[in-house]
């Protein structure tokens, strides 16, 4: 929609959105063990006001037809294996794409590396090359949390924008390989000091039944979708009757997943990183000529959207996400999903994401839109008054 639209229709009744990733809205349902439905579940209500709007963020989700850019270049004197592309799926594919590109990294036989790139894949590939035992060097314009990748929405998405539906067929094999390498790596992160990874409970709420959606946005493409591949990994939804649950909606389904805790999972990596000897120097590119003038003969590329300029590569399409942040409440552990909304409910504050909006795809801008925000938490202000809590 339109962003007036939205903003007109902030208060307006709400529907499931079943969108691309693999938050377990989007599985089938089965049905429940009558069980552990028993009773009405107690929410405890988030304090959705525009007061406690800690921070508007805007990124550019580095989105290629084809899928992640993983691949060996010769260029000039140096070796590069680039490692970018992942549309809004850098986090959750970071270990497995990680993975396959320290593989060609170590077919050249290097025993040193520069990784270009500080956020989600620069920094998990730099480390996995130094767990490798290779000396690693991170050359950045930025550091976490100044970094695109600490503006995404911190849930386990590995298809999520991934590739185009034409592409699919051809990326599907080897985007199972990085999620089950990355799945695998997360469950090692579960129950730290911090909570850079957990589980969450997450509900998806719709004025009609399941299935009658579509989570395509006009003006992007048919994206690839691959959950069925691993719906193993993540349990099924389940649908909750009447009495079961605390929303006004006629329909509503119970969803599990895992979420990234971005401040402390950054902050875990890179004191990994750090305290192995791992090596960064702040520096910016704005050629790719400048990388022949590195210690290093073999670099991975993980600049993400950057590389669009840095590589003259064309195939890197932004599209834009925003989020809003509001003061973090502890006592809230569920998410939520709706036709306009994302909410995520991290500890360092609970996300805000619009969702299914139109004019993001090819859209650079990253001037935020604070009234966007501002009527999605009123929204979201809605839903919760709406509520029965117990």
């Amino acid at each position: 929609m339109e962003r007036r639209q939205f903003l007109r229709q902030a208060s307006a009744t709400l529907a499931v959105a079943s969108t691309a990733g693999l938050a377990a809205c989007t599985a089938p349902a089965v049905k429940p063990d009558p069980a552990s439905t028993t009773g009405s579940t107690s929410l405890a209500p988030i304090r959705a006001s525009t007061d406690r709007i800690t921070g508007v963020y805007v990124c550019t989700r580095p989105f290629r037809a084809a899928g992640p850019r993983i691949e060996l270049e010769k260029f000039g004197k140096k070796t590069v294996v680039h490692n970018y592309g992942h549309g809004g799926s850098g986090w959750s594919l970071s270990w497995g794409s990680g993975t396959l590109a320290l593989q060609m990294v170590q077919a050249t036989g290097a025993r040193e590396l520069g990784v270009i790139g500080c956020g989600a894949i620069g920094l998990t590939t730099a480390l996995l090359a130094q767990q490798a035992g290779l000396s690693t060097r991170i050359y950045a314009k930025a550091l976490p949390p100044d970094v695109f990748s600490m503006r995404a929405s911190g849930l386990w998405t590995p298809d999520s924008r991934i590739c185009d539906a034409a592409h699919a067929p051809a990326l599907a094999d080897r985007w199972e390989m990085m999620t089950r390498l990355s799945y695998a790596r997360y469950q090692s992160l579960l129950g730290l000091p911090g909570q850079p990874v957990e589980w969450i409970d997450g509900y998806s709420l719709a004025d009609a039944p399941f299935g009658k959606f579509h989570g395509d946005v006009p003006d992007e493409p048919e994206y690839g979708d691959f959950a069925n591949r691993v719906r193993d990994l993540t349990p099924r939804s389940v649908e909750l009757s009447p009495g079961n649950h605390p929303f006004p909606e006629p329909y509503v389904r119970r969803y599990t997943t895992l979420m990234f805790n971005l401040s402390s999972y950054a902050h875990f990596l890179m004191n990994e990183y750090l305290a192995a000897g791992g090596k960064i120097e702040l520096r910016e590119f704005t050629h790719a000529d400048q990388l022949q003038q590195l210690p290093e003969q073999t670099l991975v590329n993980a600049t993400g959207y950057g590389a669009r300029a840095l590589f003259n590569d064309d195939s890197v399409i932004p599209v834009r996400g925003q989020t809003a942040r509001l003061i973090p409440q502890p006592e809230v552990r569920y998410g939520l999903r709706t036709q306009n909304l994302s909410v995520v409910p991290r500890s360092d504050g609970i996300m805000v994401q619009v969702i299914g909006d139109t004019g993001n795809f090819n859209n650079p801008d990253l001037t935020p839109q604070r009234d966007v925000s501002e009527a999605a938490v009123r929204e979201l202000a809605s839903v919760v008054a709406q509520m029965k809590h117990g």
